[in-house]
């Protein structure tokens, strides 16, 4: 009997020495979800996060552009995935708005926050040969219905910053409808061709064509003023009422995410964002650098929800 106790237990440390150890994450490749289209502020910054976590945690990470809705298609996606950690998302401002305005249920609880990495203000473009931000507003208290705008979806960030600047000058939102769109790319783009008159959003998205002389910014909607633009009066100064909308992204996973991963990506997106090739790009494209971690990006987040709520509610664009 000893004789085979003795056998069974060297048969059990032989099984548990030829075993495999369990895989350390990650193992395989990652994705990462982009709610918006390619060639926006948030592919852009998406897509260097993507280069540099690479470098951190070893293995490929293929970017996903998945539109529609308002990023309600690529936010819906990433919220419904495994919580293994292969699959991440940039979720951005939108998320603290869906539910208040009641196109979809969504909202901060559904992820975990990983980093939060840029913060811009909103400001107001028209094309180069546009009018000033006075007489922009003159025209839509003279004729409402005549200008049009434009800058990402309905009740979206952008919105929101539009509707503010009316709001806060007596003018119904209504008077100057909004066009919804895929992003600032694609409202630029309509604004180039003359389809709108007016596009809402920060100065990184719409670098490329103020360089390229097709639009010009008017205001910014920013406590004070960037210094991507210094030039530009915020707000407040151009038109004496005081009003101030950001935009923000960051990376998250779906709930449910194992601490071990959710501690090993809160540490990859740390080295990310303190790099010098992050900052570098950032400081080349005119993103401002806002970093939270896991923890501060939830606290970001419940703030974010409870006043943007409040916000849209006094425009009148919650439900």
């Amino acid at each position: 009997m000893t004789h085979l106790k003795t056998l069974a237990g060297a048969l059990a440390l032989s099984v548990l020495a030829i075993a495999p150890a369990a895989a350390q994450y990650p193992d395989h490749a990652i994705n990462l979800i982009v709610p918006w289209a390619a060639g926006g502020g948030t592919d852009a910054t998406g897509r260097i996060i993507a280069t540099l976590l690479e470098k951190e945690l070893g293995q490929p990470i293929n970017v996903i552009n998945r539109t529609g809705g308002g990023g309600i298609v690529g936010h819906t996606e990433i919220s419904y995935s495994p919580p293994d950690g292969y699959t991440l998302g940039v979720i951005t401002t939108e998320l603290s708005m869906y539910h208040w305005t009641g196109v979809s249920p969504l909202n901060y609880e559904n992820y975990e926050p990983i980093a939060l990495f840029n913060a811009d203000p909103e400001a107001v473009f028209v094309r180069a040969d546009g009018p000033t931000i006075e007489d922009l507003l003159s025209q839509i208290r003279a004729n409402p219905g005549s200008v049009k705008a434009s800058g990402a979806n309905l009740g979206g960030m952008a919105h929101l910053g539009w509707a503010g600047v009316l709001v806060t000058n007596e003018i119904d939102p209504a008077a100057a409808p909004w066009v919804p769109s895929e992003g600032a790319s694609a409202s630029l783009q309509l604004l180039a061709s003359g389809a709108i008159s007016v596009v809402t959003t920060t100065m990184p998205d719409a670098r490329p064509m103020v360089d390229a002389g097709e639009v010009k910014p008017l205001i910014v909607a920013a406590n004070e003023r960037v210094a991507a633009a210094p030039d530009v009066p915020t707000a407040e100064e151009a038109l004496g009422n005081k009003w101030a909308a950001y935009a923000w992204r960051g990376i998250a996973a779906p709930k449910g995410l194992p601490e071990d991963v959710k501690v090993r990506l809160s540490e990859a997106m740390e080295k990310v964002v303190n790099s010098q090739e992050f900052k570098d790009f950032m400081a080349q494209r005119n993103f401002g650098i806002d970093y939270r971690d896991a923890a501060g990006f939830e606290a970001f987040l419940k703030d974010a929800d409870d006043s943007i709520g409040k916000a849209l509610q006094a425009v009148g664009l919650a439900k």
